[in-house]
């Protein structure tokens, strides 16, 4: 069971909602250590001052901005101090907005909120009312010394905090070289291309997508801790690129109707 990482309250207007913040999401990443080929022994990283080659240790370490190549500002330990922000204990919520209206692309990390005994009705009025409005509440919060922009929104029985991007940190669309222009798609092109993408519709079900590579990394592993030999079956020759966009489509509706079909029949 997760450990909460913060506690406080929920502040909006002069209501306050006693929570716990707890993880929503663990990465299950493979993780590998750095080893000697020679002998299997560890890599032990050192910190090497780059004009005399001396190890430096921690205590005579210190911060620098780069302003230019070479060129540093120097910031003391107190001078961060000075400027962290206050800590309030408390997620103020500001303002309330459509869920829809906010692109994906301003979401980061999820946590779970968990009231505490004194605060579950208040709890509950915020998830219903959330709920039913179809908004979510943007606040601000201080969590280990760094204040994040979040959304706190309603999640099945759950609120749960979001810690979001602020709008200099998304990239636009002005910066990306590459896009397409806009081009006309003829009428039959996209019905095709619409019922393409009704046929592959479907209800969310997040359990039928696996982290596969994650998966055959996990079966090397424990088979080679095993002593086993492994085969690697040959790649797929990658597939020739695709000229003709309508035959594409039909190619494409025909392959997810016989799919479709063949899980009817088995289902």
């Amino acid at each position: 069971m997760p450990r909460p990482i913060w506690s406080g309250s929920i502040s909006f207007g002069l209501v306050n909602v006693p929570v716990k913040v707890l993880t929503a999401v663990r990465k299950k990443t493979v993780r590998f250590h750095q080893l000697h080929a020679a002998d299997g022994a560890r890599i032990q990283q050192k910190r090497v001052c780059s004009a005399d080659g001396q190890e430096v240790s921690f205590e005579d370490l210190a911060k620098g901005y780069e302003l230019y190549p070479g060129q540093y500002v120097m910031i003391e330990p107190e001078e961060l101090d000075a400027l962290d922000p206050e800590k309030t204990q408390t997620i103020d919520i500001e303002d309330f907005v459509e869920l829809a209206r906010i692109d994906p692309l301003f979401f980061d990390t999820s946590y779970y909120l968990v009231p505490d005994a004194r605060g579950e009705k208040a709890y509950r009025l915020l998830l219903e009312a959330m709920r039913e409005s179809g908004r979510v509440g943007i606040a601000r919060v201080v969590m280990r010394t760094k204040q994040y922009l979040c959304a706190v929104r309603p999640v099945e029985e759950a609120l749960v905090l979001t810690t979001m991007n602020f709008a200099d940190e998304v990239v636009g669309q002005d910066e990306i070289d590459g896009l397409p222009g806009e081009q006309d798609a003829s009428e039959r092109e996209l019905k095709m291309a619409e019922a393409l993408i009704e046929s592959l519709t479907t209800d969310w079900e997040p359990d039928k997508y696996t982290d596969t590579y994650r998966e055959s990394v996990m079966a090397l592993i424990e088979a080679k801790a095993e002593g086993q030999e492994l085969v690697s079956a040959p790649s797929a020759p990658p597939s020739a690129p695709v000229i003709d966009l309508m035959a594409a489509l039909e190619a494409s509706l025909e392959q997810s109707r016989q799919v479709k079909e063949a899980r009817e029949a088995a289902g």
